[in-house]
C-alpha cells in the first residue's frame, strides 16, 4: 500500500488485546481436556462419517510450564465472504507460531481453497503482518468459494502440503468452510499425512455460534456501520418526514443482523425471519401489518418511517419457500426449454404453466419485475440467488396497491413516498471494531496455540467475549461438536448447522416488546460511527445481541 490515511496510520499501532491466559503464557499454554463431546444432532451418523476426531473433548487453555516446539510450517486460507478482522486473525496466528518458534514459517494461500488446490501462495512476513494489523478487507491473500469437499481435492492439497513441508492447514470462514476443515481434517487422519487442520469462525450474519463460540468474527463491526448508516437515515427521515425507507440487510440464512440493527436504532417495523416462519406468515400477511402502520402513522400526521428487512426474507416465508424449491427443480429440468423462449414476458408464461397450483398462485401474485428475479441467473448449485431479489421494492410495491384500496374508501388519501436501499458490501470489509480487532487477533493466536498443543480437528474458540478482553478465556471446541445431517442438492450431507435468531431468546423478546411503540413513534437512536479512541463504553462496547445474551 503506497499510501495510507491518518486513521489507518493510527489503528496501525494500536495494539490488540488477548485473554490473560494468552497475555501471560502465550502460545506455550497447556490445554486441559474436558469431557468427551457430541454432534448436536445425528450423532451416530456424524461418528460413522467422522471416526477419528468425533467425540474429542473441548479444550481450555490454562498457564503451565512452556515446552520446546520444532518451527511449525502451516498455510492459511480465507474462505468465503468477507468479515472484518481477517488480517488480525492471520496476525494473531503469525505472531503465536513464532512465539512457539522464531523459525516457523506462514504460508498464505491466494484466493482461498482454490489456491490450496492450485498451490498458489505467498509468503507471509512480518513486514507483510505489520502492513495490515487492524485493517479490514481480506486483501492480504484474497479469498474464494471454491468447496473443499473431494477426495481429489483433498489428495491434492496434501501433495502440496508435503512438499513445502506444511503441517498445518489454518481455514479461516464460515459454518460451510469449516464444514469442509472437518472432512479435510479426517482425511489428513485417515491417510496417516500428519497435517493438522484447526477452524476460526467468521461470517458477519452472526450465524455460526453456539456456547463455546458465542459470536462469529465480523458481525460486530458490519451491525455498527450498518446501524450508522440506518441512524443517518432516520435522522433524515425525521427531518425531511416525507419518506418511508425499506432496508435490506445482509443476513440470508438467519435475520441476527437485521435483529442487531433494530435493537441498536428502534426503526418502525423490523421484520424477522425466524417469526415470519413460526407463524407462518404469508407474503400477504406482512404487506397487510406494513400497510397498517403506514396508515396508522399517517394518521398521527407522520408520513415516514423506517423498515428493516432481512436479505433472506423470502425464503421464509412459507408460499414462497414452496415456489422457489418448485422453479429450483422446474429451471434444472427443462432448462434449454426455458432458455429457448424469446423474452422475458414468454418465459415467464412457460414456468407459470408448469408450477403446482399453490406455486402457481404465489407466483401469480408477484410484481413482474420480482418474478423476472426469481427466473434470473442461478448459483453454481442451481438455486435461485437470493439476494438479487429486491425484497424491499417487492414490498412498497404490494404496499402501494393496497394503499390504492384503502385510498379509494378514505376521504384523506394517506401519502406513501417510499427509498429502497440494500446494506450488504458496505460492511463486510470495514476496519474492525476495537472488538473485532481483539477477538480476531485472539483466534488466531489460540489457532496457534492449539497447533503448539498437538490438535487437530477442532474449532479455535475465544470465550467470556462480553465482559472485558481481561475476562477472556482461550481454548477450543471440535468441529465435529457444530455438526448435524441436512438435505442438501438431494442428499444427506454433514454440515455445520446453522445458528438461527431464538425467539424465546433475550435479544428477541426484548425487541418484541418494544416495537409496537418504536413503530408508534419516533423512538429512534442514532449511534453514529464506530470510535477506535475515548471511553471504552464507546469504544469497546460490545452488541446489544451479545449483552443481551449474557445479561
Amino acid at each position: 500500500m503506497s499510501k495510507i490515511s491518518p486513521l489507518q496510520k493510527a489503528r496501525s499501532e494500536y495494539s490488540p488485546k488477548l485473554p490473560p491466559v494468552l497475555q501471560e503464557c502465550g502460545p506455550f499454554a497447556t490445554a486441559r481436556l474436558g469431557e468427551p463431546t457430541q454432534s448436536v444432532a445425528d450423532q451416530d451418523a456424524i461418528r460413522r462419517l467422522f471416526p477419528d476426531t468425533y467425540g474429542m473433548p473441548a479444550v481450555t487453555f490454562a498457564c503451565g510450564e512452556s515446552f520446546d516446539c520444532e518451527p511449525i510450517k502451516a498455510g492459511v486460507i480465507l474462505s468465503g465472504g468477507q468479515a472484518p478482522g481477517g488480517h488480525n486473525v492471520i496476525a494473531g496466528l503469525f505472531d503465536g507460531l513464532k512465539g512457539l518458534n522464531p523459525d516457523s514459517q506462514l504460508f498464505g494461500f491466494l484466493g482461498g481453497p482454490s489456491g490450496l488446490i492450485d498451490d498458489k501462495y505467498i509468503m507471509i512476513t512480518e513486514e507483510l503482518v505489520d502492513s495490515y494489523r487492524n485493517t479490514g478487507g481480506f486483501d492480504m491473500i484474497c479469498s474464494g468459494r471454491t468447496k473443499l469437499e473431494k477426495t481429489e481435492q483433498f489428495a491434492q492439497v496434501a501433495t502440496n502440503c508435503k512438499k513445502h513441508g506444511i503441517t498445518a492447514i489454518i481455514v479461516i470462514g464460515g459454518d460451510d468452510s469449516n464444514t469442509n476443515a472437518c472432512t479435510l481434517a479426517q482425511y489428513m487422519l485417515t491417510e496417516k499425512t500428519g497435517i493438522r487442520v484447526i477452524g476460526c469462525p467468521k461470517t458477519i450474519d452472526g450465524d455460526l455460534k453456539n456456547e463455546w463460540i458465542e459470536v462469529s468474527f465480523g458481525f460486530d463491526t458490519a451491525t455498527k456501520v450498518y446501524a450508522e448508516l440506518i441512524g443517518n437515515i432516520m435522522r433524515d427521515a425525521n427531518s425531511a418526514r416525507k419518506y418511508w425507507h425499506f432496508i435490506k440487510l445482509m443476513g440470508r440464512s438467519a435475520s441476527h443482523i437485521a435483529l442487531e440493527c433494530a435493537l441498536q436504532t428502534h426503526p418502525n417495523a423490523c421484520i424477522v425471519s425466524e417469526e415470519v416462519a413460526a407463524k407462518k406468515m404469508s407474503l400477504q400477511e406482512i404487506v397487510t401489518d406494513l400497510t397498517k402502520l403506514v396508515v396508522k402513522r399517517a394518521d398521527a400526521k407522520m408520513n415516514f418511517g423506517v423498515v428493516l428487512i432481512p436479505e433472506g426474507l423470502i425464503e421464509f416465508i412459507p408460499e414462497m419457500n414452496v415456489l422457489i424449491a418448485e422453479l429450483n427443480d422446474l429451471l434444472a429440468k427443462e432448462e434449454a426449454a426455458f432458455n429457448a423462449q424469446a423474452d422475458m414476458s414468454a418465459k415467464i408464461d412457460f414456468v407459470a404453466q408448469r408450477l403446482s397450483a399453490a406455486a402457481a398462485g404465489a407466483f401469480k401474485s408477484l410484481p413482474a419485475m420480482i418474478k423476472a428475479q426469481l427466473l434470473g441467473d442461478r448459483d453454481p448449485h442451481g438455486n435461485v440467488q437470493v439476494s438479487k431479489i429486491e425484497t424491499e421494492k417487492l414490498l412498497i410495491v404490494m404496499i402501494e396497491e393496497q394503499l390504492a384500496i384503502i385510498n379509494a374508501g378514505r376521504e384523506k388519501a394517506v401519502k406513501f413516498s417510499s427509498q429502497a436501499h440494500f446494506f450488504g458490501y458496505e460492511g463486510r470489509c470495514a476496519a474492525p471494531s476495537n472488538f473485532d480487532a481483539d477477538y480476531c487477533y485472539s483466534l488466531g493466536y489460540t489457532a496457534a496455540a492449539l497447533l503448539g498443543a498437538g490438535k487437530t480437528g477442532y474449532m479455535a474458540s475465544v470465550r467470556n467475549v462480553y465482559a472485558p478482553a481481561s475476562e477472556w478465556a482461550a481454548g477450543g471446541i471440535p468441529l465435529t461438536m457444530m455438526m448435524n445431517i441436512e438435505r442438501r442438492h438431494g442428499k444427506d450431507v454433514p454440515v455445520i448447522r446453522k445458528a438461527l435468531v431464538e425467539l424465546d431468546g433475550k435479544p428477541f423478546k426484548t425487541f418484541a416488546t418494544n416495537r409496537d411503540a418504536w413503530g408508534a413513534g419516533v423512538e429512534y437512536v442514532y449511534p453514529g460511527p464506530i470510535q477506535y479512541f475515548g471511553p471504552t463504553e464507546v469504544c469497546d462496547r460490545v452488541t446489544e445481541t451479545l449483552a443481551l445474551e449474557h445479561a
